[in-house]
Order: C-alpha cells, then sequence, then structure tokens
C-alpha cells in the first residue's frame, strides 16, 4: 500500500494527519492520542463511508468523481492550491474561475466549528448546500437523507423532488413571495457572474420548466437579495418556533452562511436547545 504523498491516498493520508479534530468541529476526550482525523470522522465530515475512505487511501477506488473530491477538499480544509493540486492527482480538471465555487476556504470551516451552537450552513453563489452543523440536522433535518443534487435551496422551495418533500413547514415574516423572489434573483445575479456553469444554466432551466411560479418570478426580473428573516419553523419535536434567521455573506467570496438563533431566555431559544440536545458533534460536508 503505497501512501507517498504523490499519490492520492497519500495526499488524502497527510492531510487528514494534520488537521485538528477541533478546527473540524469534533470534540476530543482528553486521553486522545491522534493528533489529526481518524478515518471514520473525515468520512463523516465528508459525507462518504468509511470504506471509500479506506479505499481511497489504499489506491483501491478508481476515479473518484469530482463531487467526491471536493467534498474531501472541505473536509479537509484544504487552501484552494491544495484542491487544485487533489483534483490533479485524481485525473481531473480544477473547477474554473468561471464557476461556481464550491470551495470553503479553511478560515471559514474554523468559523462554522466554533459556531457550533446555533444551527448553521453554508451555501454557495447557486444556493447549494455544502457545509452543515449537527444543530442545523436537527433543526431542518438531516441533508445526508437527501441525493446530493438535490441539496439546493432553490429546489427546496421550488421543486418537486426529495428537497422540497424534507423542507421542514414554515413561515416567513417578510412572506412567501419576498423569500421567493430573493431566492430566484441570487440565482440571477449567479447566472450573470458565471455565465459558463452549466449545472448553474441547468437547475434555471429546470425550475423554469417545473415551476410556474419560479418562471413568473424569472420574467418579472426581480431583483433583491436574500438577507434577515424571522422564520416560523413547524418542528415533529417541539412544535413551532420563531427564529431570527442571518445570511452571511463571506468577504471576498459568494459563500453564504445561513444561522438561525432565538433570544436568550425566550421559549423559542428553550424549544431550539432542546432541539439541538441531539446533534452529533461535527460539521458535515456535500459529497
Amino acid at each position: 500500500m503505497d501512501f507517498s504523498s504523490d499519490t492520492l491516498g497519500g495526499l488524502i493520508r497527510a492531510w487528514r494527519d494534520r488537521l485538528a479534530p477541533q478546527d473540524a468541529g469534533i470534540t476530543v476526550a482528553p486521553s486522545r492520542r491522534a493528533t489529526g482525523l481518524r478515518r471514520e470522522e473525515l468520512a463523516s465530515l465528508a459525507g462518504l463511508s468509511v470504506d471509500y475512505v479506506v479505499r481511497l487511501e489504499q489506491g483501491r477506488a478508481r476515479n473518484p468523481s469530482a463531487q467526491v473530491i471536493g467534498a474531501m477538499a472541505r473536509a479537509l480544509h484544504l487552501t484552494n492550491t491544495e484542491r487544485d493540486h487533489l483534483y490533479r492527482v485524481a485525473g481531473l480538471l480544477p473547477p474554473a474561475d468561471d464557476q461556481v465555487s464550491t470551495h470553503i476556504p479553511p478560515g471559514v470551516q474554523r468559523l462554522v466549528a466554533r459556531l457550533d451552537g446555533q444551527p448553521l450552513a453554508v451555501f454557495s453563489a447557486g444556493w447549494d448546500l455544502l457545509a452543515w452543523n449537527p444543530h442545523w440536522s436537527a433543526l431542518q433535518g438531516d441533508p445526508i437523507a437527501i441525493p446530493v443534487a438535490e441539496r439546493n435551496l432553490a429546489r427546496a422551495v421550488f421543486g418537486d423532488g426529495e428537497a422540497r418533500r424534507s423542507l421542514r413547514p414554515s413561515r416567513s415574516e417578510n412572506g412567501s413571495e419576498q423569500f421567493e423572489a430573493a431566492i430566484v434573483a441570487d440565482l440571477r445575479t449567479a447566472v450573470t457572474t458565471y455565465p459558463a456553469d452549466a449545472s448553474l444554466r441547468h437547475l434555471v432551466r429546470e425550475l423554469r420548466t417545473t415551476s410556474r411560479t419560479f418562471d413568473a418570478h424569472w420574467k418579472r426580473a426581480s431583483v433583491g437579495r436574500h438577507t434577515t428573516d424571522r422564520k416560523t419553523i413547524s418542528h415533529p419535536d417541539v412544535g413551532t418556533m420563531t427564529l431570527d434567521c442571518d445570511v452571511v455573506t463571506v468577504p471576498g467570496s459568494d459563500l453564504r452562511i445561513i444561522v438561525y438563533s432565538a433570544a436568550a431566555g425566550s421559549s423559542d431559544a428553550e424549544k431550539l436547545a432542546f432541539v439541538g440536545v441531539t446533534r452529533n458533534a461535527h460539521i458535515t460536508t456535500s459529497a
């Protein structure tokens, strides 16, 4: 078995060993000896099976997809240069600058890990779900159960697939029309910014065909941006709760971080805390 840093498996092993579990949002016991990530931790962070990670490291998994390599790059907190090298060693072309980036810089990864007290998720410019913490899964349902291609906010709002069916019932204080218009406007901006991104164009064509509401907003050339809102969410364990929903744009990138919170001491904060009791211990990224 070859763990040379010139091989895909060797790179993954080396970068796994250097990443501190705490930076990945993993709580470790004082008695832990391993300084880096264990294979099962990396697998969970990347949304992959442990067996597949083992086969990647041992060189037995051939031709990994771009989605898998992208998920590994995010889970390993790689820089843009390291990410591109990982793609090339895997026999793939690195993402082009004229395509929507799905890469999350290491600093943003650490920020996400340290904000684990609130439901939080990271989205791309095309509203693809890239990473989420356990509190998000507890509040919104675990995205792992949804096919990767369906993990998109626009598909959840306007589509007719798994993303739409898994969406928790909610009501926007700004009104559903304003919220929908903002999502469509964001996609219009993304299409203008990244005209060569085929998957983004496919998403827009699909939603214009399958959703009259989406198509109506698109024809109106809606402008705006999805930012701060208050949402009343129906949760199967605690009933309804009204939460602040803030959208933070990462400086220097098109990434959006969505964070849910409630005023300290409120009944909504108590419900949100109860929902978080069942959460796991780390961030997950979308394969």
